[in-house]
């Protein structure tokens, strides 16, 4: 008759699969946020007169300003229009982001704090 308790000789089978399907996911988690970095998020503003793209490093990849849209005379609408544009890249690559780490993780919550 097997002895239970303890671990004597290692993890029982359990254990040893829930730290291979850890193992898993981290690796997964990895090439997603490899693959989430390497996209481009663009967002337009104010009829088209300003885009604004960002990376999925969270940078900004570049601004086009119509010319329409600069009037030396109201510079804080530009300013305006770049600061949502901006606000509204940024949105789209954390909620695909976000939605992309829900899925792989099965909608885990509370992993110690971490965030994606």
């Amino acid at each position: 008759m097997a002895r239970r308790g303890g671990f004597p000789g290692g993890m029982p089978g359990n254990m040893t699969n829930i730290m291979k399907q850890a193992q898993r996911m981290q690796r997964q988690m990895e090439e997603k946020t490899k693959e989430l970095e390497e996209k481009e998020y663009t967002a337009t503003v104010g009829g088209g007169v300003v885009t604004v793209t960002v990376s999925g490093k969270k940078e900004v990849v570049s601004v086009k300003i119509s010319p329409e849209a600069v009037d030396p005379d109201d510079v804080e609408m530009l300013e305006d229009l770049i600061v949502a544009a901006t606000n509204e890249a940024f949105r789209k690559m954390e909620e695909e982001s976000a939605a992309v780490m829900a899925e792989l993780t099965g909608g885990l919550g509370g992993l110690g704090g971490l965030s994606f």
